[in-house]
């Protein structure tokens, strides 16, 4: 900390004045809250358009809501407060804001700080002290990822914290990097898809690029002239999702002010992505069914339908199939949205793309205003390939961009990562998803498939496949794409097997 920046004093009347019980808070009920609640957020020079969205979507949230002005900050930060969470917000960055974010910091180390600002100054806050930023005009979903984040303090720090905001354009098929099978595989049908009207369905882990991959399918389609619509429909409130896909006229629901236009209606003409499609109510599931089949949308509270031309891509972190074989998902949806579908391994099974998916990403990094062009050394690429990385690329791009922004040489090393290098160390995530040598050992020596009967013929094909496919399960923990890939068949195909054969998939 500069100095001139520790000498700030901060006068006692107005810590005393910002003590005063003059904001307003959002309650919530108390049965509304997880347990690890109270969450206090601290709203600094936000306007009145920006505090109703940042209150509404905090306040489901479950977070205390209060409002200062920059004067305040200070003030607010020092009174006594039994909040186990603490965060705040900045309305509207600019530069000439980072020394109130240095003081900020330094009366509370551990402080989330949450700025709102341009892409051009997304760096600036960054260096600034900034725990993520958001950019202008607030998008619900991002508001809420970041809170959702600030809210986790059992998240990793240092260059592991995630960023809301991500220095990103879409990208063409040919700059995708990846050269396993089974990410190659993916990216050939993604490819033939493009060029369909088809829906696509991607499956993979949190991070594993879904929507990196949507981005270039939009961009080979015949439909790449507008913006693809990305709704995160793990990130909206459940009991807004309809609404905010559908639509609603005014006056269709308490506090229904005005008429809103559904992001399916925005979508007409373009494609739509619907992240995290799993958690979209059932009943919202129906009228996008609905949807699908005839094309045409009706708001909430309206008496017309809207025709709509649109394409669909969707994503899920969960395996659908499953969902649907639990009653979690509805199967005629899941038929409609599958017609080309494709699963995106996780990072830690393609460890050989590491080192050109990370030279590939710092020299996108380097394209994001106020970077600059930065190389890693072999050092830093052998710690980055024995990490686990449970964020996926993600993750891996989240780390680079902070490890960019701090590093004043010309070539990231392995000591630009500390907290990589001790999660690895004590934490021994890159083994996470792979047995240890005795362990291989032990299941060498393992019992195989019996063979034979007791009256010393072959037992029926059928006895024996089940055998394997049990033994599968239990081997790969249930992981039934895993299970599908070892076994060298389709995940429809095993699963038809499990109906035939009378097996569950807990076997």
């Amino acid at each position: 900390m500069p100095q001139a920046l520790n000498a700030v004093k901060i006068p006692a009347g107005l810590k005393a004045a910002f003590t005063k019980p003059r904001y307003s808070f959002v309650h919530i009920k108390r049965d509304d809250m997880p347990p690890d609640f109270p969450r206090s957020l601290l709203l600094i020079d936000v306007d009145q358009a920006q505090h109703r969205l940042i209150a509404s979507v905090a306040a489901r949230a479950g977070w205390q809501v209060q409002s200062v002005r920059g004067e305040g900050a200070e003030g607010a930060l020092a009174s006594p407060r039994d909040a186990t969470i603490f965060a705040a917000f900045l309305g509207d960055w600019n530069s000439g804001d980072t020394n109130l974010l240095a003081r900020l910091r330094d009366l509370n180390p551990d402080l989330q700080l949450l700025v709102c600002t341009d892409g051009t100054q997304s760096v600036d806050a960054l260096r600034a002290g900034a725990s993520d930023v958001l950019a202008r005009p607030l998008i619900p979903e991002r508001l809420a990822a970041a809170l959702g984040t600030a809210a986790d303090r059992r998240k990793t720090k240092g260059e592991l914290r995630p960023l809301a905001e991500k220095p990103s354009k879409a990208l063409a098929f040919s700059e995708i990097v990846g050269s396993t099978p089974e990410f190659r595989t993916a990216l050939a049908i993604a490819a033939k898809a493009a060029r369909t009207r088809l829906p696509v369905l991607i499956e993979g882990e949190r991070g594993s690029g879904k929507e990196s991959l949507a981005q270039a399918i939009h961009a080979a389609g015949p439909r790449s002239g507008r913006p693809m619509i990305v709704v995160d429909c793990g990130s909206v409130i459940p009991n807004l999702l309809e609404s905010w896909l559908f639509g609603h006229e005014k006056g269709a629901f308490p506090g229904a002010f005005d008429r809103f236009i559904g992001r399916l209606e925005n979508a007409d003409g373009t494609t739509i992505f619907l992240k995290r499609i799993e958690d979209l109510p059932l009943h919202v599931q129906a009228r996008l069914v609905d949807a699908i089949d005839t094309r045409e949308v009706r708001r909430l509270g309206g008496r017309g339908f809207k025709s709509i031309d649109l394409r669909i891509i969707v994503a899920a972190d969960k395996i659908l199939s499953l969902l649907v074989e639990r009653g979690q998902f509805r199967e005629d949806l899941y038929l409609r949205l599958a017609p080309a579908s494709l699963t995106l391994p996780p990072l830690r099974e393609r460890r050989g793309d590491i080192p050109l998916l990370a030279r590939h990403l710092l020299a996108r990094i380097a394209e994001y205003p106020g970077m600059r062009p930065i190389g890693i050394t072999d050092d830093a690429i052998s710690l980055l390939m024995r990490f686990g990385w449970p964020g996926n690329v993600r993750q891996l791009r989240d780390s680079l961009f902070r490890a960019a922004l701090v590093c004043e040489g010309t070539a990231l090393t392995a000591a630009d990562f500390p907290k990589i290098a001790l999660e690895t160390a004590h934490n021994k995530r890159a083994d996470d998803y792979h047995a240890p040598a005795r362990k291989m050992a032990a299941l060498a020596r393992a019992p195989g498939i019996t063979l034979y009967q007791a009256d010393g013929h072959l037992r029926p094909l059928e006895q024996i496949e089940a055998d394997v496919i049990r033994l599968a399960i239990g081997h790969y923990q249930g992981r039934m794409t895993e299970v599908a890939r070892r076994l060298g068949i389709g995940r429809s195909t095993l699963y038809r097997k499990l109906a035939e054969l009378g097996i569950s998939d807990a076997a």
